[in-house]
């Protein structure tokens, strides 16, 4: 659907946006993880267009704004994996039976841009690759968490645990492997592709793979449900489905 047909769309929703109409002078506040970050950059101006409803959206690090939201942190939606926000529901900390999910997101691998690409086609080839690797820089986000279940599965948790590099506060792994403070990093493919200075060696094995499944859920105490499941619809829209094609996500549309 190009923007125009979109602007119609959420136009003809006269009696939905009517009842939105009471809240959308106000921002609809939108607290996200990193992954979907660039592509959320560009779908948020294209849905304030086509809506007329303000969004500020704020992103950190999954065990970050887990622990924030935990401490009272308020907004209107919160966007995220299914592994930061499952526990989060559990605990009444977001509305129960409100989360949709827009895309998935898998993990891949990047070397310094010009550096020699491992063979990773393979689970016993990336296990070698990690192996030879002199140092590996991972996160501490949803991927992260599911590389060292892949570790743990391979054997060579203990080996690559004692050469890992962490990201400083609010780095991407990318950043490091580009400055040259590791030579392998693990990360969701959303967040390597804006990185300079690395080239992506590819995903992880089909066999390794988890495909990290986002989504929007309502924050409680948020006035802004109306405008927000609008939100959440565009997300789900073909115009948001090319951006996110383009940032490394697979869309979710049913």
């Amino acid at each position: 659907m190009r923007i125009r047909s979109l602007v119609l769309a959420i136009a003809s929703m006269a009696g939905f946006m009517a009842g939105a109409a009471s809240v959308s002078a106000a921002e609809l506040v939108v607290i996200s993880t990193t992954a979907s970050k660039e592509a959320l950059i560009e779908i948020a101006p294209l849905f304030e267009r086509a809506s007329g409803q303000r969004v500020n959206i704020s992103y950190g690090g999954g065990l970050d704004l887990a622990r924030k939201i935990r401490e009272g942190l308020a907004g209107d939606l919160f966007i995220g994996p299914e592994e930061f926000t499952d526990p989060l529901l559990k605990e009444g900390k977001l509305v129960a039976g409100t989360r949709v999910a827009f895309a998935l997101s898998g993990t891949g691998v990047a070397v310094k841009a010009g550096a020699p690409k491992p063979d990773i086609g393979t689970p016993e080839a990336f296990k070698n690759a990690l192996l030879a690797a002199k140092s590996i820089s991972f996160s501490t986000g949803a991927s992260g968490i599911q590389f060292q279940k892949v570790l743990e599965r391979l054997g060579v948790a203990s080996q690559v645990l004692a050469k890992r590099v962490d990201p400083v506060p609010g780095e991407l792994v990318g950043a490091v492997v580009a400055r040259g403070g590791a030579e392998l990093g693990v990360q969701q493919i959303s967040e390597l592709l804006p990185v300079q200075g690395i080239d992506i060696v590819g995903p992880l094995p089909d066999e390794l793979q988890t495909w990290n499944r986002y989504g929007a859920t309502v924050m409680p105490g948020s006035a802004q449900r109306d405008a927000a499941q609008v939100f959440v619809q565009f997300l789900r829209s073909d115009a948001a489905a090319a951006i996110l094609k383009r940032k490394g996500l697979i869309p979710v549309q049913n």
